[in-house]
């Protein structure tokens, strides 16, 4: 703001005594001093109030005057309350050194100046920031991108004052302030994370004020293309609990504005300029996710070739054209894996796999992995309801197998489980399995089948975030070729046989419903979906299953078991 439009406002109390030729300085800031030398404080274009009692005498005004102009702040303003009229003295000495005066009425306190100063400043910048963002987003919706969310970071930093980060729905940081410091650790971006889809799932309106620590922080959603914006407060908000499915399909794959400050008294032009933020940062993330659309079609292309049972040849001819895309340079054939990932809603069995697809890239990138972005290395197709990944690894030394590279279960979802626990919310899972490590076309198909068993292991668990890798089925399905032919029959007809001949006498369909159920990882409303029955039906019918069997359905020992039976019969 300008020192002339000080005088304007009567409120102030505010009379020049000397510098009318310097009223168009540039106020950036105000500071009360009593100091002799205030300096050392000092940056630059602040407005000095004073109550004079640095000031012993006449001779004190000079050096005092020649101290602010030396350190460049834009005016003094002296009050009058404890000795009366401003002295001669310093109105001299402000004049020599052409230093704009003002003498402050009795009856107006510094803290009202200095509280209408700020507010004008702040005011001022984040129109300033406001129109550099809107620039930004022109360019970045028009044009190539224009530093991606970095910039819009260091422009709150640098002209507002706050400090903001980009997470990712895990909680990993996407992007933050240059030379944070102190920068937020995993932990606290996790909490940070977990609150925000707590707080989306239950329809809480944005922004989202969370306090870690002694740190208050304002959580705001970053909405991705074809999504409803982020709504001010005031307006009807798309976001709250009428939202429903549309967040469901949405809430584990959004990013979100983290802003250190407490946005509850903020004006709604500051909040607005935060929103218009939100979306700048969304035409970055949408263009991120253009960019995996190659990944994603190759991913896509092995899977369907897999799946249909193609020839090795072809196989192998498709993944040396995937190999340079994922690891650039790469002399030789990578390893690879596979990794199956499901997200399932209890009341409901929409088709999931897009958002399964979304969530395993966010999961399988390292948080805290440095350079290019690891996702560009990793491609993942989607099925209805499941999305399969092809994670390619270097080729690993002679002297190991592969069996313990690459991305284990466990690990995937150590940094992950507490914020996406939290944006289930108590109605949805999320499971993974993963593959050993194959080095060739023709362990493919294998690798797929091996990590859909291991998900399934991890679906039998209780939990709402599980993973199972290849070690636990080395026990299990891996072996099961190699059972003795006496011991196979021995088992199934143990456990299935019973089923079998009830099935036989009443057309009760017990082997059918235990398929299903396996199959819907125990999941009482899918299972009947799937089985056209009502819910007390099927409870009748696996109640019956465990009554003639002597197991318990709901053990993981005994769905194993069944499990098993039922593949090996």
């Amino acid at each position: 703001m300008r020192l002339r439009a000080l005088l304007d406002t009567d409120a102030l109390g505010l009379k020049l005594l000397g510098g009318e030729d310097e009223l168009d300085r540039t106020v950036r800031g105000v500071m009360t001093t009593d100091l002799r030398d205030p300096s050392r404080y000092l940056s630059g274009g602040e407005l000095v109030l004073t109550g004079l009692a640095w000031r012993g005498g006449a001779a004190d005004s000079e050096p005092f005057v020649r101290l602010l102009v030396q350190a460049q702040v834009a005016a003094l303003a002296a009050g009058e309350a404890e000795l009366g009229d401003v002295p001669e003295d310093l109105v001299a000495a402000c004049a020599r050194h052409r230093l704009p005066l003002f003498a402050v009425h009795e009856s107006v306190a510094f803290a009202t100046i200095t509280e209408h100063v700020v507010r004008q400043v702040s005011g001022e910048r984040a129109g300033d920031l406001a129109a550099v963002v809107d620039r930004h987003r022109r360019m970045m919706t028009s044009g190539p991108a224009g530093g991606g969310p970095d910039v819009v970071l260091d422009l709150l930093g640098s002209d507002l004052d706050l400090r903001a980060w980009v997470l990712s729905p895990t909680g990993r940081q996407v992007a933050g302030p240059k030379d944070a410091e102190p920068a937020l650790s995993a932990q606290v971006c996790a909490e940070l994370a977990a609150e925000h889809l707590a707080a989306t799932r239950t329809g809480r309106r944005a922004p989202h004020r969370v306090t870690v620590g002694a740190t208050t922080y304002s959580l705001f959603p970053v909405r991705g293309r074809g999504q409803p914006p982020v709504t001010p407060p005031g307006a009807r908000s798309p976001q709250g609990a009428g939202a429903g499915r549309d967040v469901r399909e949405t809430v584990l794959s959004d990013w979100l504005l983290v802003v250190e400050a407490d946005a509850g008294d903020w004006a709604e032009e500051r909040l607005d300029l935060l929103y218009g933020v939100t979306q700048l940062i969304a035409v970055e993330r949408d263009r991120r996710d253009a960019a995996r659309t190659v990944r994603r079609r190759l991913a896509q292309e092995v899977l369907e070739l897999v799946q249909t049972g193609a020839a090795p040849a072809e196989i192998a001819a498709r993944l040396r054209v995937a190999a340079p895309v994922l690891l650039p340079g790469l002399g030789a054939a990578p390893h690879w894996q596979v990794v199956v990932a499901r997200v399932e809603w209890e009341d409901g069995d929409e088709q999931t796999g897009r958002v399964a697809q979304t969530l395993l890239e966010e999961i399988l990138v390292d948080p805290h992995a440095t350079g290019p972005e690891q996702s560009d290395r990793i491609a993942v197709a989607h099925t209805g309801e499941e999305a399969v990944a092809l994670v390619p690894l270097p080729s690993v030394s002679s002297e190991h197998d592969g069996s313990e590279a690459g991305v284990l279960a466990e690990a995937l979802l150590a940094s992950v489980r507490e914020p996406l626990t939290a944006g289930l919310d108590g109605d949805g899972r999320v499971t993974l399995g993963v593959s050993a490590a194959v080095h060739s076309a023709e362990g493919l198909r294998g690798a797929l089948e091996e990590a859909r068993h291991a998900r399934r292991v991890a679906a039998a668990r209780p939990g709402r975030v599980c993973a199972a890798g290849h070690q636990e089925l080395a026990s299990h399905v891996l072996l099961l070729p190699f059972v003795p032919d006496d011991v196979r029959r021995a088992f199934t007809a143990r456990l299935l046989d019973p089923l079998r001949d009830y099935d036989r006498r009443h057309r009760a369909e017990l082997i059918p419903t235990l398929e299903a159920f396996l199959d819907s990882d125990g999941s009482w409303t899918r299972c009947a979906n799937r089985l056209h029955l009502h819910v007390n039906t099927l409870r009748y019918r696996v109640g019956r299953i465990e009554q003639l069997t002597g197991r318990d359905l709901s053990r993981l020992e005994d769905k194993l078991d069944f499990f098993l039976a039922l593949r090996m019969s």
